[in-house]
């Protein structure tokens, strides 16, 4: 828009206000009068100053450059937070397996009791070996020496039934 229409615009605005007749009022017994004053802000043009439009960038560039400040604090303490939560998860969960880990080298132990599986193959009606049963497997120290494997000297053993 032209400045002459924007004249016109206000003009047109301001039409209504500029009443010539004075207004007059009566308050208790004595009669004020006021006159109408009209305001003609149709020729003031805003100019635009470069002092405040570089002060406002500045002030708006600062604003932002706290807001990110203030967001990566806000994001590393709520991280800490959610740390120190996994950390303790980490911890319970550590507790519970050392304790599932006891109770199965406790339940291991007492599986591989010579005792026990004694009484449970007299049970079954085993037999101890007899002389010539039990073969010695060869160890050797070396891990890296092949084995081989032999077939020879296996015994069957018969359970009774």
């Amino acid at each position: 828009m032209s400045t002459a229409a924007i004249a016109a615009e206000q003009q047109n605005l301001f039409a209504p206000q500029s009443s010539p007749e004075p207004v007059r009022r009566q308050i208790g017994g004595t009669p004020e009068i006021y006159f109408a004053k009209s305001i003609d802000n149709s020729r003031i043009i805003k100019v635009a100053d470069p002092a405040k439009r570089r002060e406002m960038k500045l002030f708006t560039i600062a604003l932002g450059v706290l807001f990110m400040l203030v967001m990566v604090y806000v994001w590393q303490h709520f991280s800490s937070i959610e740390y120190g939560y996994k950390v303790e998860a980490a911890k319970t969960q550590r507790d519970s397996l050392i304790e599932v880990n006891r109770a199965l080298r406790l339940e291991d132990a007492s599986l591989r009791d010579p005792q026990r599986i004694d009484a449970i193959a007299r049970k079954w009606g085993f037999q101890s070996p007899q002389a010539g049963q039990v073969q010695e497997m060869e160890v050797t120290t070396d891990s890296s020496a092949p084995v081989m494997a032999r077939a020879a000297g296996v015994s069957v053993i018969s359970m009774p039934q």
